[in-house]
């Protein structure tokens, strides 16, 4: 069974910084190429970063210079280093094994606040 658990999320001011972490299990994990996902409040989900087997990342575009994405295939886990936070990063991030939309399997998410 394929379970992704994050974790690192938190409330943190505006410029701050947070790491978030992806516990992955079940499947096996450098094989794939895996990505994290956030969805704000009332809003659909949006990719954040494609993190490929190899470590190659990509990311779109309003994240670009402020987030950083990478994996450890020994540690069976993927981390995004998220720093300069805006208000708009307010949102749940997930990591999933997916490339593409619905984003499944994902995990259950991990809650980021920014706000003074």
């Amino acid at each position: 069974e394929v379970q992704l658990v994050e974790s690192g999320g938190g409330l943190v001011q505006p410029g701050g910084s947070l790491r978030l972490s992806c516990a992955a299990s079940g499947f096996t994990f450098h094989d794939y190429t895996m990505s994290w996902v956030r969805q704000a409040p009332g809003k659909g989900l949006e990719w954040v970063a494609l993190i490929y087997s190899g470590g190659g990342v990509s990311y779109t575009d309003s994240v670009k210079g402020r987030f950083t994405a990478s994996r450890d295939n020994d540690k069976n886990a993927l981390y995004l280093q998220i720093n300069s936070l805006e208000p708009e990063d307010t949102a749940v991030y997930f990591c999933a094994r997916a490339v593409r939309f619905p984003w499944l399997p994902r995990g259950q998410g991990t809650q980021v606040t920014v706000s003074s």
